[in-house]
């Protein structure tokens, strides 16, 4: 059925007519437009990093005369200068002058003369051994003195006859041989003794034919020094050549082995100074680098440095853990810059302020090298004639970051 006129007009005013219908079209598409621009702002601050635009390089900074006034700078030029190693090192004694005292003849011990700690002389006894070695080393010297004592006086007597044709020429010389074999024997025989420790006194008293009481072994100290570990005790029985006794040390001077690494190597040669540092009430000692090993150390790569130290009154003991600064006598060369004027960027990096030709200041990254004293030696990053800042460089850090 055709619509009526009424009713056509009354849908054209719902509608709002052609022109209406173009206008709402356009308003959806914009807010439709302006719906999706957040989310493509959400997409690009998600995204891929490269996406966002690189920050801006740090600008020089520019200065005034007045605000020159803040800052002071600093000539590079080349210095030399000593270097210093700090490392650790582990007190040892001195091993020319310490030895571990083995038994010189088996047996069971049958007292100690020394306790750790005690000081003893060349030759002093430290035990006594019941040692049937040390019987038996004193009976052979005894029949070798008497053997070679007869075949001499054989000998002397036919030397006599044989100027009178007593006996055989022949028979003369073998005399001559067996009283040389004999003295031969007697004095291995009292070498033997020497090397057994027996008191010279009582050497004397079998040359002189006297009775010897009891025979025992003595253990004596082969050098001078401290009495710092025993290793028997009452009862024990000894084998000769192979059981340690105990170990006897020179304490007057000790060693001080020091790990110095391959980098710092070449810059430590023998006869450097050196001082030990021990962290307690102060206690510091001198000494000097006497021998560079030859190896590396496998688990540290580092060489030992020993170092040889005074020890009065025997501070420094074995196994103590210490500091140790070896001043290198050897020269080395570089550009020294103050400590003062090394910065670091927002990455920790180190930098310094150097002013331009046309008198603004720039950033410069540095490598650091070996720090002396309140210096550094720029290992890349600056050469010699540059000026840079070495007081106020945090003021213009300041005034570039505005």
């Amino acid at each position: 059925m055709p619509l009526q006129p009424g009713m056509q007009m009354k849908s054209r005013s719902f509608f709002g007519g052609p022109a209406a219908m173009r206008r709402a079209s356009i308003a959806m598409v914009v807010m439709m437009l302006a719906s999706a621009m957040p989310l493509a702002g959400c997409s690009s601050e998600t995204g891929n990093d490269h996406a966002q635009p690189a920050p801006a390089a740090a600008s020089n900074v520019t200065m005034t005369a007045a605000q020159r006034q803040h800052i002071h700078l600093y000539t590079v030029a080349p210095s030399t200068f000593s270097k210093t190693i700090e490392t650790t090192g582990v007190v040892d004694f001195d091993n020319d002058q310490a030895t571990s005292v083995l038994a010189p003849f088996s047996g069971p011990v049958v007292r100690l003369l020394v306790s750790p700690g005690d000081k003893v002389k060349k030759g002093q006894a430290l035990a006594i051994v019941d040692s049937p070695d040390f019987a038996q080393a004193i009976s052979t010297y005894r029949k070798a003195l008497v053997t070679a004592k007869n075949a001499r006086r054989l000998a002397d007597m036919d030397k006599d006859l044989v100027q009178h044709d007593g006996v055989a020429p022949r028979e003369e010389q073998q005399a001559q041989t067996d009283a040389a074999n004999a003295e031969s024997d007697r004095d291995a025989a009292l070498q033997a003794l020497a090397s057994l420790g027996v008191d010279p006194q009582v050497i004397e008293d079998i040359r002189a034919g006297r009775p010897l009481s009891r025979i025992e072994g003595t253990i004596r100290a082969p050098i001078a020094g401290t009495v710092v570990e025993k290793l028997i005790t009452p009862g024990q029985l000894l084998q000769a050549g192979s059981t340690a006794c105990f170990t006897v040390a020179d304490l007057s001077h000790v060693w001080v082995m020091a790990q110095v690494s391959g980098s710092e190597l070449a810059s430590v040669g023998v006869g450097d100074p050196a001082e030990v540092v021990t962290g307690i009430a102060s206690k510091n000692f001198s000494g000097i680098v006497a021998n560079i090993s030859a190896l590396v150390n496998p688990d540290t790569r580092a060489v030992l440095a020993r170092v040889v130290v005074e020890n009065p009154n025997g501070f420094l003991k074995k196994q103590m853990y210490v500091s140790v600064r070896i001043h290198s006598r050897q020269r080395s060369s570089g550009l020294l810059v103050p400590v003062s004027a090394i910065l670091r960027d927002d990455e920790n990096l180190p930098f310094v302020y150097a002013i331009q030709r046309d008198g603004s200041f720039a950033r410069r990254h540095v490598t650091l090298g070996y720090r002396a004293g309140d210096r550094y030696d720029i290992a890349d990053g600056l050469k010699a004639g540059d000026r840079i800042v070495v007081d106020g460089g945090i003021f213009v850090q300041f005034m570039q970051s505005q």
